[in-house]
C-alpha cells in the first residue's frame, strides 16, 4: 500500500554533502523498518542505513560517521544526510520499507548520487 519517492540526489565533489529524502504515501510510524540501499554499476545492491519504528539505527561500516539516517513522522519522510562524500559513494540510492516480518518490502524508484574525484 505504501509508495516511496526518493529525491535529493545529484552531482557533488568529494568531501561535499547531500541530503536524500524518502517521502511515503502513508504513515511511516507503524512501519517496522525503513532504510536506504545503494547499487553501484556492476555491483550488488547493499544496505546503507536502516531505522526502526523504535528509533534503532544500523549503518554499513563504509558510511559510519559520515551518514545519518533520520525520520520525520509528521511528514511521513525518512532522510539520509550524507557528509564527506567519496567517489566510492557513487550509486543509485533506493529507499526501502519493511512493513512487518511477513509483508512484502516496498522500494522507491531510486535517486542518482554521483561523486566526482
Amino acid at each position: 500500500q505504501v509508495q516511496l519517492v526518493e529525491s535529493g540526489g545529484g552531482l557533488v565533489q568529494p568531501g561535499g554533502s547531500l541530503r536524500l529524502s524518502c517521502a511515503a504515501s502513508g504513515s511511516i510510524s507503524s512501519i517496522y523498518s525503513m532504510g536506504w540501499y545503494r547499487q553501484a554499476p556492476g555491483k550488488q545492491r547493499e544496505l546503507v542505513a536502516r531505522i526502526t519504528s523504535g528509533g534503532r539505527t544500523n549503518y554499513a561500516d563504509s558510511v559510519k560517521g559520515r551518514f545519518t539516517i533520520s525520520r520525520e513522522n509528521a511528514k511521513n519522510t525518512v532522510y539520509l544526510q550524507m557528509k564527506d562524500l567519496k567517489p566510492e559513494d557513487t550509486a543509485v540510492y533506493y529507499c526501502n520499507a519493511e512493513p512487518d516480518a511477513i509483508s512484502p518490502t516496498v522500494w522507491g524508484q531510486g535517486t542518482q548520487v554521483t561523486v566526482f574525484s
